[in-house]
């Protein structure tokens, strides 16, 4: 079987808007998708980032760059404002070449954006 494109989703929240809190939890998260889903950086496609519009501190990107992402396509945007969504949140789609199929991918959501997704084992 030839790897397809498929899509890993992730969260993750931060206790406070700071560089070094948005760099930990960003390296977590990035870190625990690809290791989650045995993944190597080289199966990166691109990856999508959007934070809430109360994290001013630092791009997503940055923090994820820094992981050695230096020739993977990665944007950022701003998460849309809905009343009584989920504060100082950081969410991620990672587009990657894998073997997975659809039903093995293994989304993964930290701190308080474990509440996004509670259909998903922790």
């Amino acid at each position: 079987m030839s790897p397809a494109l498929r899509a890993v989703r992730g969260a993750t929240t931060l206790d406070a808007d700071t560089e070094e809190q948005v760099t930990k939890r960003v390296q977590e998260l990035v870190t625990a998708m690809l290791e989650r889903n045995s993944l190597r950086r080289s199966d990166l496609v691109s990856v999508l980032f959007t934070a809430t519009a109360d994290i001013t501190s630092k791009y997503p990107a940055t923090a994820a760059r820094a992981l050695g992402l230096d020739d993977v396509p990665l944007m950022g945007a701003q998460e849309l404002s809905v009343k009584g969504g989920l504060a100082r949140c950081v969410r991620v789609m990672m587009h990657v070449e894998t073997d997975l199929g659809r039903h093995e991918v293994r989304h993964v959501y930290l701190h308080g954006a474990q509440s996004l997704r509670d259909d998903l084992p922790g």
